[in-house]
């Protein structure tokens, strides 16, 4: 499954959105209102989804869904 489609399909479940109210490349919190406390609920639904751990420097990169899609690919090509 492409990255960016299992990311928005994770976000939109976890957020109740729409997959194309998740733009690729406007801000989570401009295109759907994301506050910090669903952040940080996506960030471990996103970790558990595909399996990885994410540092706190690797979340201050999210911001949209290609800056999220970016960090995931790196590390699971690592």
């Amino acid at each position: 499954m492409d990255t960016k489609i299992k990311v928005k399909e994770v976000l939109s479940n976890l957020l109740k959105v729409k997959i194309n109210e998740l733009k690729d490349d406007l801000s989570l919190q401009d295109s759907v209102g994301v506050d910090s406390t669903e952040m940080v609920e996506s960030v471990i639904a996103l970790s558990k989804a595909f399996g990885i751990s994410l540092s706190a420097k690797e979340i201050t990169k999210f911001s949209t869904i290609n800056d999220i899609e970016k960090v995931i690919q790196s590390k699971l090509t690592k």
